[in-house]
């Protein structure tokens, strides 16, 4: 289909250059009718032009038609194969936890895209349109603007086709002072869409986070904070316009000039009588559609700026994708490797942050199914980091994970991650009803189990229920999602921390009781938490200078 919408495109575009040829003959006739008081074909002039003037209007307006269409349908191709390579290896998340990390990847991805797309397709059919038209014209004005004779001193010379040299000398001269004038906007242009960018990004952070925000009456510091967003906007923004006034002088005075331009070098022979009224505005045409085809540079100048500064902040981006997804597909680091054996094992970890610290040496454990395994440790010490690396999501250090062949493992962090949409999808994420098989009720009497009888009539209502719902609120919907899904390893990162101990007991209590075949390691600190778990393992810093940390069984 994208191939069959080009290959339209292109074919408008030839057609359209062709009736420029068809208007340019009219053109002559017309003004020689005109001329020579030809009444009897001024009639038959004007029905051509009104044919040729309505196939002109259709073909421009199915141009640009099925030209937004393949823009869509390119741009939309663009955007599902860079979502698939920023989910490919977790690349989304490396990206952020990275030492190369690439500033707003959902701009680029949602509006980087739309614009190299869009850009990328209007520039290569204006530049088909310049190509096809200045072979379409460049004989035409050599055969009607003729030889002009010089003299040089004693030497005389004659230049055929005159007129077609003083248009490539114009379009030169124009280029290269565009060049120089507007190079800056490239630059400028890259910067601009990075901190439009960064202003979005604060804006939904701020929404986000707008109950934290509100507590700490911090409206003044996220005010700050915004307007100097807005300032970096401006600040570019000026030098934008100041560069900007500067290129448009000069294409503006260059466009306004090529009007009159080449009726004043061929005014002379017009005067002299060598050519008629017809032949002056054909040359007039005609140099005007050669002079624009050699200056399609000149008058896109701005949009290549903009393209290529698209283009810079696209390539960017691949280029740290890429690094992130060949980084996973190596294997460097910790290894996650599936296999035959009965038990979640972790040997001879090194857990390391991103700088190459390492925070956990020399780490081994084993969890067999149905065990109850606590650890604890002070804050730090890389609790949360062990579980990433069980999950298979952090990079940084050295060891493998082995992990039992088609596992149901579900990682619970302390703040649940909520979708926006249903309740119901929320209640199942990262499932659907469709797949994961679970009817209404099970979902509402899951809801009830965990305390949130007050929503179990809101299973259709779509929301951002992550500003619906209390942290203890999130912290019982993700405890209903696991009594749900029932996975054979559960990992509790203080999933429970945001509620009272009793509370707490009770959902570790209604674990035990819905889940009793399923392996449950809890990070946590509370002394309640431990009496429902059958090991406990402490992560202690080691008295070294490197703050290596140690396990010790307890």
């Amino acid at each position: 289909m994208a191939r069959a919408l080009l290959s339209i495109v292109v074919i408008l575009t030839l057609g359209l250059v062709f009736l420029n040829v068809l208007l340019n003959d009219w053109n002559r006739e017309f003004f020689e009718a005109i001329q020579n008081k030809d009444f009897e074909s001024f009639g038959p002039l004007l029905l051509r032009f009104s044919i040729l003037a309505a196939i002109f209007i259709v073909g421009a307006v199915f141009r640009l038609y099925f030209t937004q269409m393949l823009q869509m349908r390119w741009r939309i191709w663009l955007t599902r194969q860079f979502l698939s390579q920023w989910f490919d290896g977790h690349a989304y998340y490396r990206l952020e936890i990275g030492k190369d990390r690439a500033d707003n990847p959902d701009q680029r991805i949602a509006e980087d895209l739309r614009m190299f797309a869009f850009n990328t397709l209007t520039l290569a059919f204006g530049l088909l349109g310049s190509v096809v038209t200045l072979v379409s014209f460049v004989g035409i004005l050599w055969v009607i603007s003729g030889p002009v004779a010089l003299s040089l001193g004693a030497v005389n010379f004659e230049i055929p086709g005159y007129m077609v040299w003083v248009a490539v000398v114009y379009a030169i001269v124009g280029s290269v002072l565009t060049h120089f004038v507007g190079r800056p906007l490239i630059r400028l242009n890259f910067q601009q869409q990075r901190v439009e960018a960064d202003l979005r990004f604060g804006l939904v952070r701020l929404r986000e986070n707008s109950e934290g925000v509100a507590l700490y009456h911090g409206e003044g510091t996220e005010r700050r904070d915004l307007d100097s967003r807005v300032d970096r906007i401006r600040a570019n923004w000026w030098q934008l316009m100041r560069f900007t006034k500067n290129l448009t002088f000069l294409t503006t005075g260059y466009d306004q000039l090529a009007d009159i331009f080449p009726i004043l070098v061929a005014a002379p022979r017009y005067f002299s009588g060598a050519i008629s009224l017809g032949v002056l505005t054909q040359i007039g045409n005609a140099f005007g559609q050669v002079q624009g085809s050699l200056s399609w540079f000149v008058q896109s100048y701005g949009s290549l700026a903009d393209w290529k500064a698209t283009v810079d902040r696209l390539l960017t981006f691949q280029d740290t994708m890429d690094a992130a997804r060949a980084q996973a597909a190596r294997h460097t680091g910790i290894n996650v490797v599936t296999n035959g054996r009965a038990a979640v094992t972790a040997h001879n970890l090194d857990l390391a942050l991103p700088d190459g610290r390492v925070i956990v040496p020399h780490l081994s454990l084993a969890v067999e199914p149905g065990e109850r395994v606590m650890i604890s440790g002070p804050t730090g010490v890389g609790k949360s980091t062990l579980f990433r690396a069980l999950a298979g999501i952090w990079p940084f250090g050295q060891g493998e994970v082995h992990v039992p062949r088609e596992a149901r493992l579900l990682f619970l962090p302390q703040r649940p991650y909520l979708p926006i949409g249903s309740l119901r999808d929320a209640a199942l994420y990262p499932s659907s009803s469709a797949a994961s098989g679970v009817d209404d009720a099970s979902i509402r009497e899951a809801l009830e189990a965990v305390g949130l009888g007050a929503f179990v009539d809101k299973l259709d209502a779509i929301d951002n229920w992550s500003l619906q719902m209390s942290g203890g609120e999130q912290q019982r919907l993700a405890i209903a999602r696991a009594i749900l899904q029932r996975p054979e390893w559960l990992f509790l990162d203080e999933a429970t921390a945001a509620l009272d101990e009793d509370s707490e007991q009770q959902l570790y209590e209604l674990l035990k009781c819905r889940l009793p075949d399923t392996a449950i390691v809890s990070i946590a600190h509370r002394k309640g938490v431990a009496d429902f778990h059958t090991r406990h393992i402490a992560l202690e810093p080691q008295p070294t200078e490197s703050s290596a940390l140690t396990a010790v069984a307890v």
